[in-house]
């Protein structure tokens, strides 16, 4: 490549950083490539071919989202090969929700400068997470932005294309009285709430690296940037074996904006409180922060990433499907009739 820019350059963006963080980046790509990509990276759009075996309706689904605020905590702890699986997994753990399976991902990156090693340790996380939901990571964008971001700083976001036949979009038309909640456990605070958590940690001038004995020895940065987990495959499995009724992502918002959002009007989720396993970070977040048990409730996952709502004869058996594929799952309440939204008792 002899494209260069001294001028730009001296402006504060230098192309040539670019293309090695391209071809660094492109052993990592290669890893989520599923076989129906019809173009390379470096062209001005990425072709997928659709396998549409099995599907008589198809309908594309779609969903966006970033990282946000705890990308802070990757830069105060210099670790930024995780921030990326946190990207796609807010995209896709959305979609799955309609009962999609992703098909691939895009992501934009913008920084201060670019440091083709770091770029290239961000797009490696963007890579696990498409591994580990299916998706083909089929292009991206890299801006340098100097003068808008701290040169040691960035921005990371994305978006994912899934497909589902029309006549299988959960639409939440079967819940009923007595249908059972099932709860997949998050890994931790996820990508939702991190202002209130460098609040609460004052995080710029906290230690993140010492072991905390509330947190099992881990440290307070290692455990705030366990990445989130990504639902795609054992969801996918249970849609094969049981009727599923409904799907919540448990992101900002919590229990009591979510999982109404994958109700019908008229119903609720009662959930009884004790039997939400709560990880150490929440209950540490919570005494460090003074923080009333509803407002975690209505801001953090808690430990519940996921909410799955099936028949009660169906309940066993979908505890099986998703332990045979990963996920301690586990029945935490049921659908009852009344427009609270969500009972915690």
């Amino acid at each position: 490549m002899k494209s260069q820019s001294e001028s730009y350059k001296a402006a504060g963006v230098d192309i040539t950083a670019g293309y090695k963080a391209v071809e660094l980046m492109k052993e990592h790509i290669a890893r989520t490539l599923t076989g129906q990509e019809l173009s390379g990276i470096g062209g001005f759009g990425g072709l997928v071919e659709l396998d549409m075996t099995g599907i008589t309706k198809p309908v594309l689904v779609s969903g966006t989202d970033g990282v946000g605020t705890k990308l802070k905590i990757a830069f105060l702890m210099d670790k930024h090969d995780t921030v990326g699986i946190d990207c796609v997994a807010m995209c896709v753990n959305d979609i799955i929700c309609c009962g999609a399976k992703p098909l691939l991902f895009l992501d934009y990156i913008a920084c201060g400068k670019n440091y083709p090693e770091k770029i290239a340790q961000l797009v490696a996380g963007v890579a696990e997470g498409c591994v580990q939901s299916g998706a083909s990571l089929t292009g991206g964008e890299t801006a340098e932005m100097p003068g808008f971001y701290p040169e040691d700083e960035y921005d990371l976001a994305g978006f994912a294309v899934g497909v589902v036949d029309k006549d299988k979009i959960l639409d939440n038309t079967k819940v009923k009285e007595g249908d059972v909640i099932i709860a997949l456990p998050s890994s931790g605070v996820h990508s939702n709430g991190f202002s209130l958590v460098r609040k609460v940690f004052d995080v710029e001038n906290a230690d993140l690296k010492s072991p905390v004995e509330a947190l099992g020895g881990k440290s307070l940065g290692e455990t705030l940037l366990t990445p989130t987990k990504i639902y795609v495959k054992p969801v996918l499995a249970l849609l094969d074996a049981v009727e599923v009724k409904a799907i919540s992502h448990i992101t900002g918002g919590g229990f009591y904006e979510n999982i109404p959002r994958s109700l019908p009007k008229g119903y609720s989720a009662k959930i009884r409180k004790d039997d939400v396993k709560v990880l150490p970070i929440f209950k540490l977040l919570a005494e460090t922060g003074n923080i009333p048990e509803r407002d975690m409730f209505n801001t953090y996952n808690m430990g519940v990433g996921m909410s799955i709502v099936v028949s009660a004869e169906d309940a066993e058996k979908a505890l099986e499907v998703l332990k045979a594929n990963g996920e301690d799952a586990y029945v935490m309440g049921e659908i009852v009739k009344g427009d609270e939204g969500v009972i915690l008792w």
